[in-house]
């Protein structure tokens, strides 16, 4: 009888919770990845970079099992036929994986534990890639927070509690190179490989990945610098915390003793990821319902400008153009286009929202709904529909030497740059009214 250990978005072997477990159960453990196929089908994008990174990182894990003398099973389909395969040809006492929280997860979960159970094989499943989770962080009364600033003092307050309880989950790494000898042993037969072909799919080497190391005065200096675009002030970790190429605890947790500002988006993590599971409407709908009757122009030709950043104003074309080239962009000009697209243009905040998720190397569904339903103030946020960014005052107090528009607006300053399509005193006039109206307040 051995155990599984389920890879998903915890790629790595060093303090992850569930392989930890898994290992530490005495069982001998075999660690298995499904390329899954009810996620890659939905992919349009056939040179889709986050697959390419995917594929790279699982070979990596696969070799460094190797050299343990393990191995990594590898599969492509459907995770329900894949574990009915599975649980049928081996010997299985217990599945073991991180927790994931995204309705699909949710779903896909449901469905193998409730298999795992017919076939008389446990489904355990740990909390690795979040601080706390929706449960954990609550108010007095028992329910959920739906403003930040007074869950992230709780959540302080809850992670002081437990520093001085000595939970060491909260400050320690679980120490999985312990027990790497309960892992299996290499068996030639049993091992296969999926190339990127079989799924599909087709490398992409143009879009560089971030390190998964942060030089320390960018995190000292994070509450400096964040805001420039033109700085290397953030830490650009996002593909590897939604990845789990790092861990959450020994990255995010040690390096914000240095930054209470980093800390705090740490904790806008937690915050959107418990409000997804707390409210799952909000994966298709607007988390305040009232917001539902704002009448969006949708216009598919302002749209396709805002996409290919030629709006006609330097920061949004700078920031889209960014996103098209890298599939990074940095978060203060990703408040200024989410801004601009839904509050200017009218436009629906679930399109901008649609194309973040194909473009964004750290998509994650979490932090991107939550940010989108901020810009289009029917999220969470207290002082909603009136908050309208204005690109200009934007560009002016956080690009003034004009270094980052430079660097992707090559050809601004020159006759070849577009007038702006919608001038922004007469945008925000019909955005306040469209939402008075929607909202009643007229």
């Amino acid at each position: 009888m051995k155990n599984i250990f389920w890879f998903r978005r915890d790629l790595r072997l060093n303090d992850n919770a569930g392989l930890y477990h898994a290992l530490k159960s005495g069982k001998e453990v075999q660690p298995i990845f499904i390329f899954d196929k009810n996620i890659l089908d939905k992919l349009s994008d056939k040179k889709d970079a986050r697959v390419s990174f995917i594929h790279s990182t699982i070979m990596q894990l696969r070799q460094a099992l190797q050299n343990l003398g393990s191995d990594l099973w590898i599969y492509y389909g459907k995770p329900e036929s894949i574990f009915m395969a599975l649980l049928t040809k081996e010997k299985i006492e217990a599945v073991y994986t991180n927790r994931d929280y995204e309705s699909y997860a949710l779903s896909r979960d449901r469905k193998i534990k409730e298999l795992c159970i017919s076939k008389q094989v446990d489904f355990l499943t740990f909390k690795d890639q979040v601080i706390f989770e929706s449960d954990e962080v609550l108010k007095k009364d028992q329910t959920p927070y739906t403003v930040f600033t007074p869950y992230k003092r709780r959540w302080l307050e809850k992670l002081e509690t437990k520093k001085w309880a000595n939970q060491s989950y909260y400050f320690t790494s679980y120490p999985t190179e312990k027990y790497f000898d309960k892992l299996s042993t290499f068996r030639k037969s049993k091992t296969q490989t999926v190339n990127l072909e079989e799924l599909n799919f087709e490398p992409n080497l143009d879009q560089s990945i971030p390190s998964k190391s942060v030089a320390r005065k960018i995190i000292k200096n994070y509450q400096e610098h964040r805001d420039f675009p033109a700085l290397n002030g953030t830490s650009r970790l996002g593909i590897h915390f939604r990845f789990g190429t790092i861990s959450i605890r020994e990255k995010a947790l040690h390096a914000s003793a240095l930054s209470d500002t980093y800390l705090s988006e740490l904790i806008w993590r937690d915050f959107y990821s418990q409000i997804l599971t707390h409210f799952p409407h909000v994966e298709a709908n607007a988390f305040r319902a009232k917001y539902e009757a704002v009448e969006w122009r949708n216009n598919e030709k302002e749209f396709q400008l805002w996409c290919e950043g030629r709006t006609g104003y330097p920061m949004v074309d700078a920031g889209m153009r960014e996103l098209n080239t890298t599939g990074h962009m940095h978060n203060r000009v990703r408040m200024v286009v989410a801004s601009f697209l839904t509050k200017h243009l009218l436009i629906d905040w679930r399109w901008g929202e649609a194309y973040f998720a194909e473009k964004l190397l750290d998509f994650d569904l979490a932090s991107n709904n939550g940010g989108w339903q901020w810009a289009a103030g029917c999220g969470t946020d207290a002082a909603p529909y009136f908050r309208i960014f204005n690109p200009t005052s934007q560009l002016e107090k956080f690009d003034k030497e004009r270094k980052y528009v430079k660097q992707w607006v090559t050809e601004w300053g020159t006759a070849d740059y577009p007038e702006p399509i919608v001038d922004h005193k007469m945008a925000r006039e019909r955005c306040l009214m469209a939402y008075k109206v929607a909202l009643g307040k007229t």
